[in-house]
């Protein structure tokens, strides 16, 4: 992957990862709202925690040698 398309795609991640972020803070709002009863909330919290913490190891990895920062 050249520096172009490795820039393209870490921009894709942030956006990605920015969105994901927004989702967790309203999952997590609403279970703490429901006095952390709701299964259902849990589930998706921790999917979105999952799907977070897979952009950032591929965010990491795309910059090993330090090329994008």
């Amino acid at each position: 992957m050249d520096d172009d398309e490795k820039g393209k795609r870490f921009l894709e991640l942030i956006d990605e990862q920015n969105n994901l972020q927004w989702s967790i803070i309203s999952k997590l709002s609403s279970l703490i709202v429901s006095k952390w009863g709701s299964i259902e909330l849990q589930q998706q919290l921790e999917t979105l925690v999952e799907k977070h913490s897979t952009i950032t190891k591929e965010l990491n990895s795309l910059d090993k040698n330090n090329n994008i920062l």
